[in-house]
């Protein structure tokens, strides 16, 4: 939760379109004025990718080329898109949907279900945990907490990559995926998921997708109207894309080509959740006319540290260190990373609170200073040696600022004393804005000076003074700003999720750690077995353990400590080693392995129209026509069945109701709904031309690829006077 510190906290909003590209450099002015086709923005740690994009947006918003109601910018967290709304809105675009993939695909959900469906829509589940401990118990399976974790992220991952339980087996060894059980097993306990979810009639946030994939496939009228409203796409982080969003992101955009992706390959670290960098590295391919824009200016961080991080990559291997880029620091030069090996890890963090001390009593403020580790078990030893230090922390994931109870009681004494104030004896000698604030933040437990400790009561005044420190700001920023001004503020902020800075030093896992940044980062723990931790096998997941570090190096604008402990615990045999990835890098080490070639400078790279790429060009659609009257068809139902709705079926109905008995198998089987098997229509379609190979069968309007690999021989067979059973059992 770290504002940017050394950026105006409320900036004047441009008074013009041109006004809005002051300051970017060539390569962010580049994206930001490439408003038409497709773009592909690769851009390095600490290089204002945010920036350039939410400037695109604005530019052409305030330019009124882009309609603010027209544009949809997703992004993978609640705290980014907060973040890209609170920077749209100081830029004069509000209006602009950013939203997560999930936030934007359950508001479609919600408002085209009775259209689609009928009926209300299944209850959304926050947590998996609990339906995933009831289906064992049905299979009679025990699984302890951390299988039950384990299970779950495994049938999370079989839906974003849109497995169904008969396929995890061989999908999940495809992949190389690690089963915390027999394969089986996870197939068994899936499919039993599957059906409490059926019978509690709840869905998941996977569900979310899953079901607006398929409503935008079979609802051809649906489809128009969602790409009727958005026209122009962006997309952050598009490196952590699983199949399930990439799918759902092409049927937004159906066949046009408004879409801005941004992405840095070296920073997938998501990949064990279906996350894979192909699509951004396939972007080119798949567009050949794409403007392709690399940002290597490094804003963020000193040369000493971007050394760092470029070394880190240069030993890489892997389709994702091919396309690195090599970042070029535009700071002045600053101290170099500092390396220390403890005896073991409560050494470590006692060393670590105590440099930070020391930190904070020179002046750093504390919500500058960051520890970043693997894994979250290792938080607990630097809190208490943090508390014994008496420095204030924070940890990463923890409740959201705007959620808390003390700024939520805050926010109604301000909303009343906004409203009342003339009969509030606390404000009769205050005038100023910063002084309102203070006075009423103090009947909820502000005081001028922090209680002692970091318990509760210290968390709970840290909240208040971020509140009071927002106020200064804001009326240094808005001189004659009144209470009212203040609360409407807050309210803006809340809705963005735009926090402010609460004073304490960050406690985050490094996958956390992503998108944030600080003065000072101490990443701990560095050592092997734990970076890369044990369980990273393979060269894939090796690699994936690599760019997780070059992440947490990258977190750091000036200071870097880098340590590791030689044994776990006091008095333990000191047989841990540094991590490899340091080796050559830090002082008195050499490496293990050559230098990679050099890495992609920045530059511009403009798509040719027509240009002759490895990806086909779209092909244009001939006219639909009706089978019997050959009148050209408009209405999607009308396209599917091939033939207008009042000209004559010649539909074999015996057919029709097998195959709606063979959808309501496969749909009771996978845990969906039968119209994400095969629509009515589609079925109508395939009773009416009973088809006799694939071919005929594909060409049907809703057998996609995927549903003639899955479903085609079955209904084959069907069509043919087999059931699908038999089909399935001759294979």
């Amino acid at each position: 939760m770290t504002a940017a510190p050394h950026s105006t906290l409320f900036p004047q909003v441009p008074d013009s379109a041109d006004a809005v590209l002051e300051g970017l450099d060539p390569e962010q002015r580049e994206v930001a004025t490439a408003l038409h086709g497709p773009v592909c923005v690769l851009a390095g740690a600490g290089t204002g990718k945010t920036r350039a994009i939410t400037h695109r947006i604005a530019y052409g918003v305030r330019a009124g080329i882009l309609h603010p109601s027209s544009v949809l910018a997703v992004t993978f967290t609640n705290r980014a898109a907060g973040e890209m709304r609170g920077r749209l809105r100081q830029l004069g675009a509000a209006g602009v949907q950013a939203r997560t993939f999930h936030s934007a695909a359950l508001r479609q959900l919600q408002y085209f279900w009775p259209k689609a469906v009928g009926g209300s829509m299944p209850r959304l589940v926050d947590r998996k945990i609990q339906l995933v401990a009831d289906a064992a118990a049905a299979c009679r399976i025990r699984l302890d907490r951390g299988e039950l974790r384990d299970v779950t992220a495994e049938i999370e991952w079989s839906k974003v990559t849109q497995t169904v339980p008969a396929d995890y087996a061989p999908a999940a060894a495809k992949a190389g995926r690690e089963s915390p059980r027999d394969p089986a097993e996870i197939a068994q306990l899936y499919a039993a998921y599957e059906d409490v979810k059926r019978e509690r009639s709840v869905i998941d946030f996977e569900d979310v997708l899953l079901l607006t994939v398929a409503v935008l496939q079979d609802r051809h009228d649906i489809a128009e109207q969602i790409r009727a409203q958005y026209q122009h796409f962006v997309v952050d982080e598009y490196q952590d894309v699983s199949p399930l969003q990439q799918r759902l992101l092409e049927l937004w955009l159906g066949e046009r080509d408004s879409l801005c992706v941004v992405g840095d390959a070296s920073q997938t670290i998501y990949s064990f959740t279906g996350a894979t960098p192909d699509h951004l590295l396939d972007f080119r391919t798949r567009h050949p006319g794409a403007t392709v824009v690399k940002l290597v200016r490094d804003y963020r961080s000193t040369p000493q540290v971007v050394h760092l991080a470029n070394g880190l990559l240069a030993q890489a291997r892997g389709r994702a260190a091919d396309h690195r880029l090599e970042l070029v620091s535009q700071r002045a030069a600053g101290p170099e990373p500092v390396y220390t090996e403890y005896t073991d890890e409560p050494a470590e963090a006692e060393g670590a609170a105590r440099r930070i001390r020391e930190l904070i009593d020179s002046g750093v403020p504390a919500s500058e200073i960051a520890i970043l580790f693997r894994t979250n078990a290792q938080s607990e030893t630097y809190e208490q040696a943090l508390a014994d230090a008496a420095v204030p922390y924070q940890l990463r994931g923890a409740e959201r600022f705007f959620d808390r109870p003390e700024v939520r009681k805050a926010g109604i004494a301000l909303r009343g004393a906004a409203r009342f104030g003339g009969n509030d004896s606390l404000l009769d000698d205050v005038v100023d804005l910063p002084s309102q604030v203070r006075a009423v933040l103090s009947g909820e437990g502000w005081t001028p000076q922090p209680p002692a400790g970091s318990g509760a009561v210290r968390e709970r005044w840290e909240s208040l003074a971020a509140l009071v420190n927002l106020a200064q700001d804001f009326a240094a920023a808005r001189p004659g700003a009144t209470l009212a001004d203040l609360v409407a503020e807050l309210d803006e902020r809340a809705n963005a999720q735009h926090a402010p800075t609460v004073q304490g030093v960050t406690l985050a896992s490094l996958h956390s750690a992503k998108g944030l940044e600080w003065d000072v980062v101490f990443l701990v723990g560095v050592a092997e077995g734990m970076m890369p931790i044990t369980y990273a096998k393979t060269d894939e997941q090796i690699e994936e353990e690599r760019r997780l570090l070059y992440v947490g190096v990258t977190r750091a604008r000036e200071h870097l400590h880098v340590s590791w402990a030689l044994s776990r615990s006091p008095g333990g045999r000191p047989n841990r080693r540094p991590s490899r990835f340091l080796d050559g890098l830090r002082p008195g080490s050499t490496s293990t392995t050559g230098r990679a070639t050099a890495g992609g400078a920045g530059g511009i790279e403009r798509g040719i129209a027509g240009t002759r790429g490895s990806a086909p060009r779209r092909v244009q659609r001939v006219p639909a026509r009706c089978r019997v009257c050959g009148r050209t068809l408009t209405d999607p139902g009308e396209m599917k069945l091939m033939r207008c709705d009042d000209c004559p079926s010649d539909m074999n109905e015996g057919l029709y109701e097998r195959l709606r008995q063979w959808r309501a198998d496969q749909a009771r089987s996978s845990g969906q709904p039968a119209f994400c098997v095969f629509t009515d229509r589609t079925l109508m379609a395939i009773a009416e031309s009973a088809p006799d190979d694939e071919r005929e069968l594909a060409r049907i309007p809703g057998v996609g690829m995927r549903k003639l690999t899955r479903y085609g021989a079955d209904v084959l067979a069907i069509c043919a006077g087999q059931s699908g059973a038999e089909s399935t059992n001759q294979d």
